[in-house]
């Protein structure tokens, strides 16, 4: 009994402690699959966000490609601008030393044509140069823009690279430790079974024991109460002076029997009422019939001890 006890309280604890055991390895691989589902889901953003920022670096690059061209371009315009204003300006001193050194009338009103039309080609010009500075300018700021842009996404695509084998490393690491985990769990969920089985059989056993033993403790209890029925036995027995008492009736026959005398003289009828009187202690031995009922009703415990 007291082994068996000892038994199930020890495997009780056991079952807790591998029930323990066995929640702390499933918590652990909920972490390590986090961490993995994390890394994993980190890794396919960071390669979809290169790749989009490629695109990005390469539509900048288009974009900084163009920007250059227009530049080029400007400088150009611009440089054959400046060479036409100086051509210009040259010619222009020609037509005022040929206004200076005219002949006659009609040659100076030429030149000063030519020379009006001369300033107003080269303002035209200066104005052009100006105009086209100004884009260049405009354009050559966007380029330098670009330049940073493409700069930058070039820099977070070669961090972003740098940090894809560690994340590929802590999938891998977590993916590893997770099997084990498994394996662990299984092993704990196999010994928890083991012990559960265990307790089930001496928790069986134990309930059969009590149970006999309850049973054999009823058991001693009933005999004792069946010892106890003699006594009622011998309350019966009373009843025999309930009999004697019946017995007593007889004397009152006798007083009966006085009442031949009565018949002998018609006359004497009234002796014969004192006779009759005479026949009061009948009653009384009649009224001593009572205690006859007294012993009857001692019988009554004896049906209770039969219970």
């Amino acid at each position: 009994m007291a082994s068996l006890e000892k038994i199930v309280i020890e495997l009780r604890q056991k079952k807790k402690e591998a029930t323990k055991l066995k929640q702390k390895a499933e918590e652990e691989l909920k972490q390590l699959q986090s961490a993995e589902k994390r890394s994993a889901t980190g890794l396919q953003k960071m390669i979809k966000k290169i790749e989009s920022e490629k695109e990005d670096v390469s539509d900048v690059s288009e974009n900084l490609t163009r920007k250059n061209a227009q530049v080029e371009s400007i400088e150009r315009l611009v440089a054959t601008a400046e060479e036409r204003v100086n051509t210009e300006k040259e010619a222009i001193e020609r037509t005022e030393q040929e206004i200076e050194f005219a002949d006659t009338p009609e040659e100076k009103n030429n030149a000063e044509a030519r020379l009006r039309s001369l300033n107003d080609h080269v303002q035209e010009l200066i104005s052009e140069i100006k105009s086209r500075q100004k884009t260049l300018k405009k354009i050559t700021g966007e380029v330098t823009n670009f330049d940073d842009i493409k700069s930058k996404i070039t820099t977070q695509i070669k961090k972003q690279t740098k940090s894809k084998p560690s994340l590929r490393s802590t999938i891998s690491s977590s993916h590893k430790n997770a099997s084990k985990v498994v394996k662990e769990i299984e092993r704990r969920t196999k010994s928890e079974e083991r012990i559960t089985k265990a307790l089930d059989n001496a928790s069986k056993k134990l309930k059969e024991y009590l149970a006999k033993k309850r049973a054999a403790a009823k058991r001693k209890p009933a005999k004792k109460t069946a010892a106890k029925r003699k006594p009622a036995k011998k309350t019966a027995a009373k009843r025999k002076p309930a009999k004697k008492t019946a017995a007593k009736r007889k004397p009152a026959k006798k007083t009966a029997a006085k009442r031949k005398p009565a018949k002998k003289t018609a006359a004497k009828r009234k002796p014969a009422k004192k006779t009759a009187a005479k026949r009061k202690p009948a009653k009384k031995t009649a009224a001593k019939r009572k205690p006859a009922k007294k012993t009857a009703a001692k019988r009554k415990p004896a049906k209770k001890t039969r219970r």
